[in-house]
């Protein structure tokens, strides 16, 4: 063996050892999810919720993604129509959502030229809702 074998060892090692305790503290990026709603019972149960992933709006309804949409006043039309129903039928339930949302889904609206109540009027008529219910969506 060379006199500087043991030498380029110890450098290999030093090497191996700080790549290792970067790659530690630098772990690979995860795909960004952003909490934006939630809709909970009295017992702090989470019953639906909303996060933005990839440019997407998903909803999560039982802990089961209910659809993706481009559309923010969709999913926070749904989220509210699913409270709403929560509430018609018994169940106490707080929903929580962001100002990031409520803004989206309000610009979504007014660039159709209508005001958000009017979106979830129009969509409840959409999904088949009786006028009864599609009025107790405003």
């Amino acid at each position: 063996m060379s006199i500087h074998s043991k030498g380029r060892r110890e450098a290999k090692k030093k090497l191996a050892e700080r790549e290792r305790n970067q790659a530690a503290a630098n772990p690979a990026p995860k795909p960004a999810v952003e909490p934006h709603a939630e809709l909970r019972d009295q017992q702090r149960t989470l019953l639906a919720g909303i996060v933005r992933r990839d440019g997407e709006w998903v909803l999560g309804m039982d802990g089961k993604i209910a659809g993706e949409t481009p559309s923010a006043a969709r999913v926070l039309a749904l989220i509210m129509q699913a409270a709403e129903l929560h509430e018609r039928s018994g169940t106490p339930v707080r929903l929580m959502y962001s100002d990031a949302l409520k803004d989206a889904a309000h610009a979504e609206a007014a660039e159709q030229g209508i005001d958000f109540d009017t979106w979830k009027r129009n969509l409840a008529t959409e999904l088949g809702l009786g006028a009864k219910d599609a009025a107790a969506t405003h």
